[in-house]
């Protein structure tokens, strides 16, 4: 069989080459008419774009990279697909790759990448090296992190307002009436534990307060169990515990009830901080602070679209406000 050309299709629909050529341009302005009279003849002539070959043309693959250093917390296969859909809508393709929390993984990671032409990168919770940010830079290449933030004015960023969101915890456990609060961090790397903990004990100050017990869990499961049985097998254990995430936080309240024998929240109240779909669920019941995922998805396109579109405009740093979501895993103040 010959290939089926544009030319084809167009003969066939009784509109222009062009015409073809704009149906299957994503964001390109064509009338609904035509753009049915030119898929019912793409069908029926069993003719499909050549994708790559546009993008030669264009100089734009229409391709994203996606840099996610764990899928283990379920925060982020749902950021993913959200952001997935958000692209897809302005007719572009995901690529993504996995990456440690390691200079050299991410090194590699964003060769790879830069090998295959992406219009665009967003790094979720995976720093970025001065050397890899100026090649990126010389590249044309616009970076955006998600739920990361790095001070370095070349990169735009979009996370929750990861310090209120502590502070907001703390005031919650002291107005519970908790006075021995630990703390069980994250990857002490992250600018989310570095802000969330900052925020935490700042909240614990304004109280009068501070911390008696920190552990760390490096946002990984079963470190988080680990931390959780040194702090609380002992009979002086904290009476209350903010955990950075709201996957650690899963496996403390695991570790607390089915090991140690400690009620929730009679014994110890549970805070955490991400509000998976996971923290709703009776068996877990999770008082945490809400990633407005939707918003930070949302913003993270409008920056990357932008940026792709004119890559003079200047980096921007965005922080939303989450709300705290009161459950049953805490004590709750009275009134």
């Amino acid at each position: 069989m010959s290939k089926i050309t544009a030319l084809d299709v167009a003969q066939k629909a009784g509109v222009s080459r062009s015409a073809v050529s704009r149906v299957f341009t994503p964001g390109a302005s064509v009338s609904k008419t035509t753009a049915t009279k030119v898929r019912t003849a793409a069908r029926e002539l069993g003719y499909r774009p050549n994708v790559l070959a546009r993008s030669l043309i264009t100089g734009r693959s229409r391709i994203i990279g996606l840099v996610v250093a764990y899928l283990e917390n379920q925060f982020y296969p749902e950021a993913i697909e959200r952001l997935s859909k958000s692209l897809q809508e302005r007719g572009y393709h995901v690529l993504v790759f996995m990456a440690s929390n390691d200079s050299e993984a991410t090194q590699k990671v964003i060769d790879e990448l830069l090998d295959y032409q992406v219009d665009g990168i967003i790094a979720a919770s995976v720093g970025m090296s001065n050397d890899l940010t100026r090649r990126c830079e010389e590249a044309g290449i616009p970076i955006v992190l998600f739920n990361r933030d790095q001070y370095d004015d070349r990169l735009s960023s979009v996370t929750s307002d990861n310090m209120a969101g502590g502070r907001k915890l703390a005031a919650f456990l002291a107005a519970g009436g908790h006075q021995r609060i630990g703390h069980i961090a994250g990857w002490e790397g992250a600018s989310t534990q570095i802000d969330r903990e900052a925020g935490f004990k700042a909240g614990l100050m304004d109280a009068g307060l501070k911390l008696v017990a920190r552990e760390v869990g490096n946002f990984n499961f079963e470190q988080a169990k680990s931390a959780a049985r040194e702090m609380f097998d002992r009979d002086d254990h904290p009476d209350a515990v903010f955990v950075a995430n709201d996957h650690m936080a899963f496996a403390v309240m695991d570790v607390l009830r089915f090991e140690l024998g400690l009620s929730i929240p009679g014994d110890v109240s549970v805070v955490g901080y991400d509000d998976v779909s996971l923290a709703a669920w009776p068996s877990y019941d999770l008082t945490t602070v809400r990633q407005p995922a939707n918003r930070m998805v949302a913003e993270t396109v409008d920056i990357l679209m932008t940026r792709i579109d004119d890559t003079d405009m200047p980096a921007r740093r965005i922080t939303i406000d989450g709300p705290l979501i009161m459950r049953g895993s805490a004590r709750k103040p009275k009134g």
